[in-house]
């Protein structure tokens, strides 16, 4: 190491290089300048460390180096010193911190190595190389003095190292010629306030709760606002096309527009007529719905996001249909590869009904949508009247036992993950705005957490938000005063995203402005229960849980009808449920909120003034912006104690902060148990040196019973206007145990779920520990990855 260290310190550094051994040694790096000694090194990373007190910065700096060769660059050094404090996160979480601060050493590094001294400068720079918009480029000039007072550097110390690496791959502008990044993490955060401010204070403020983590938007506006290319939003829903080839064509174009612009779409397919049917004009049969799915899944695997990621779909279909069995096939591995459709995604549409002849063990009949139109658009009892009486009829193209039907749709979650259970009437009995018979919810989004009216001429959007709701835990409890601040602000922005928002199609650009609907998540609920030390599945959690969710929804609605009296009520309030002096909890059988003095002063308000947003809460998945805030993603329990995360700089182990926080205190993390925690794929449960208490609390999703889960989503519902994002686990599904598990989830009132992930996908390479007996998977168990969340990005 010392002869490849004094060979390397006679070679200049080329133009690429910089950043550590600049930041380290506090003097500039230019292309004559050599590599720094290592006890430079050392000193850099100790001056980083040193609030760390379980952290080596010897051990960084002698690893680091130690992978050195010769000839190499400090950009080389650079890049080595981060990966080797990241590599060290599974045995001490800590490093995490220090691959943090040094990472975002490097990027400032970067960025002025560009000339970039300020945020208004390097707004400028974008500006003139066509990444920023004209309207922030003028706004940020004009109060360029404050704005650039505002940065706050020490900020970036808030980052864990996976949520400010993904900040760094995938986030900052870059230039187009070099591709240097051109704004670090907190001018990339001004940057997304001053998009959607209307003064320099708004635009200071909105920044601070940004770089305080405590929200974010999600990954669209987070992407584009105070760009040239304004598309916030986040999700876009398309009825079914009509039965008709014209139409179909052109759904795939506004399909097409739709991804283009990172939205993530969801796309009912019910108005269609299915295989077999006859053509009237031509006396010829149809092809069915397969053939058009197939030429829509090719469709949205070419058209990506902007470059940024794939372009990403979901596919409606109700049981009715008589294509729903090839509809079901769609995911398989196997079989004719044109009727397989490996990009979209697919959810069942399920009315009541047939959820009913399940129970009763009937019998389930099949219509070509070509005979009854009509039947997408109703749901309840008219469903119900019309279905029955085509059975009656005796105008069904076939009939098998429902619950055959059920097992199919349960096989196919079993196999691919896919094939998600949706209830169309839970969807639009408690929808606000469908309390006029013409408005009707005839899907779900991409991922299941939006709700809202669609029809030929409306295509319904929706910009979303999450609240990190562990940054809001002090003194043992919630700091609910904070978190009311926090929703005031999100609603605010979110309501402003409408706004300014670029529609890629005329029907987006109808339905938002008309309805204004918003979308304000949540992340963090299992940082919450750790830090509070409540079991995910007990009753204190759910209790919490629905307090959290009323809170936020109370919250939501004050703000939206503040700005009511200000702007006006939405256009289309006078078809709400609102309108009539109906809330969602009031569309719930035998709900009483905790705040009644606050709900009687918030409906003589409205009453007054209306509200300014038809829909405001949605639960979306969070993925990518809940690593970025260093939280657990949005609802969901953890999946393991250790956990695998990818960058481009490669694949690290991550281990659960909290446990080891509570092994320390205790005096039990020890190197044996890291070994056995790994060993165990990050389970705790049979290690029995460790306190009964502590398994229970660290249980993972894995472990804990999935009836739990649905329990707290059911209790959180009448505060969720909207949906949730509501992942199921089962380590080994079978047919019985789905079958049980979602007819319990619909009878407790839920509208959407979301995948169902079992245990093969979670597998965590055991390369840094001794060979241990391999677990066989089940071919027919494996779902979706884990690991490879990318089609559900839009929602993050």
């Amino acid at each position: 190491m010392d002869s490849a260290i004094s060979r390397a310190q006679t070679r200049p550094v080329s133009d690429e290089s910089s950043a550590i051994a600049e930041a380290l040694t506090g003097i500039p790096v230019t292309p004559a300048s050599p590599l720094p000694s290592r006890e430079a090194v050392l000193a850099g990373i100790a001056a980083l460390a040193g609030d760390l007190p379980d952290v080596v910065p010897a051990r960084v700096a002698a690893r680091a180096l130690a992978g050195l060769y010769d000839g190499a660059t400090t950009a080389e050094l650079d890049a080595l010193v981060v990966r080797t404090a990241a590599e060290l996160i599974a045995e001490e979480p800590e490093y995490s911190r220090l691959a943090a601060r040094l990472l975002a050493r490097t990027i400032d590094a970067e960025v002025r190595r560009q000339g970039i001294e300020s945020f208004s400068t390097g707004i400028a720079l974008g500006h003139a190389e066509g990444l920023i918009g004209d309207e922030t480029a003028a706004f940020v000039a004009a109060h360029a003095a404050g704005l650039d007072a505002a940065i706050d550097t020490e900020a970036d110390r808030r980052f864990e190292y996976f949520g400010l690496r993904t900040v760094y791959d995938r986030y900052l502008l870059r230039h187009p010629v070099n591709r240097d990044v051109v704004e670090t993490p907190q001018h990339f955060l001004l940057r997304v306030a001053c998009g959607l401010s209307k003064t320099a204070e708004e635009a200071i403020g909105f920044y601070r709760l940004l770089s305080s983590l405590a929200y974010l938007p999600s990954s669209p506006t987070l992407f584009n606002s105070g760009t040239r290319h304004t598309q916030m939003s986040s999700c876009y829903l398309l009825d079914s096309p009509q039965d008709n080839i014209e139409s179909i064509y052109e759904m795939y174009g506004r399909i097409a527009r739709l991804s283009k612009f990172a939205g993530g779409i969801g796309v009912a397919w019910s108005r269609v007529r299915s295989r077999g049917a006859l053509i009237r004009g031509t006396n010829g049969h149809s092809n069915g719905i397969v053939p058009w799915l197939n030429t829509l899944d090719a469709s949205v695997q070419a058209v990506n996001q902007g470059g940024k990621r794939k372009g990403a779909a979901c596919v409606y279909l109700e049981p009715w249909h008589p294509d729903i069995l090839e509809f079901l096939e769609l995911r398989d591995n196997t079989g004719e590869e044109a009727r397989r459709t490996h990009n979209l995604n697919l959810a069942n549409w399920i009315p009541d009904l047939f959820m009913r002849r399940v129970e009763a063990d009937g019998v389930w009949s099949f219509f070509d949508p070509n005979d009854f139109p009509e039947l997408p658009d109703l749901w309840g009892e008219k469903f119900d009247a019309v279905y029955e009486q085509a059975e009656r009829d005796g105008r069904f193209v076939r009939q098998m036992p429902a619950r055959e039907l059920y097992a199919r749709m349960m096989r196919t979650l079993a196999q691919t993950g896919n094939g998600w259970m949706t209830f169309k009437d839970a969807s639009n009995r408690t929808c606000n705005q469908a309390a006029d018979p013409a408005n009707v919810v005839h899907l779900s989004n991409l991922c299941t957490e939006i709700l809202e009216v669609t029809s030929d001429g409306e295509t319904a959007v929706c910009n979303l938000g999450s609240v990190q709701l562990g940054a809001h835990v002090a003194d043992g409890g919630i700091d609910w005063e904070k978190l009311r601040t926090t929703v005031r602000t999100a609603v605010t922005f979110l309501d402003r995203v409408i706004d300014i928002n670029y529609y890629p199609t005329e029907q987006a650009a109808a339905s938002n402005p008309r309805w204004r609907p918003v979308g304000l998540g949540v992340m963090g609920l299992q940082d919450v229960f750790f830090s509070l030390g409540l079991p995910f599945d007990s009753a204190e959690a759910r209790e919490l849980s629905t307090r959290i969710a009323e809170e936020i929804y109370l919250t939501a609605l004050e703000t939206s009808c503040d700005m009511a009296a200000e702007a006006g009520p939405h256009p289309a309030y006078q078809e709400t449920h609102a309108a009539r002096g109906r809330l969602q909890p009031d569309l719930w059988d035998g709900v009483t909120p905790t705040q009644t003095k606050r709900w009687d002063a918030l409906r003589d308000k409205v009453a007054a003034h209306g509200l300014r947003n038809s829909l405001l809460i949605a639960v979306a998945p969070t993925a990518t912006i809940a690593s970025i805030a260093g939280a657990y993603e949005c609802i969901e329990p953890q999946v393991s104690n250790l956990f695998k995360r990818e960058t481009l700089s490669g694949e690290f182990l991550q281990i659960n902060t909290y446990l080891v926080r509570e092994l320390k205190a205790r005096g039990l993390w020890t190197a044996e148990v890291r070994d056995r925690i790994k060993r165990a794929e990050g389970s705790v449960q049979d290690i029995t040196e460790l306190p009964a208490d502590v398994r229970l609390l660290y249980r993972t999703a894995w472990e804990l019973p999935q009836r739990a889960l649905i329990d707290l989503a059911a209790a959180r519902s009448p505060y969720i206007d909207q949906s949730q994002s509501l992942n199921l686990f089962m380590a080994d599904p079978t047919i019985g145990k789905l079958s049980s598990m979602y007819r319990y989830a619909w009878s407790t009132g839920l509208k959407t779920t979301y995948y169902l992930r079992s245990r093969p996908a979670t597998r965590i390479q055991q390369a840094t520990v001794a060979a241990a007996p391999a677990a066989v998977a089940d071919e027919d168990a494996i779902a979706c990855s884990l690991e490879n969340p990318e089609s559900c990005e839009a929602c993050q």
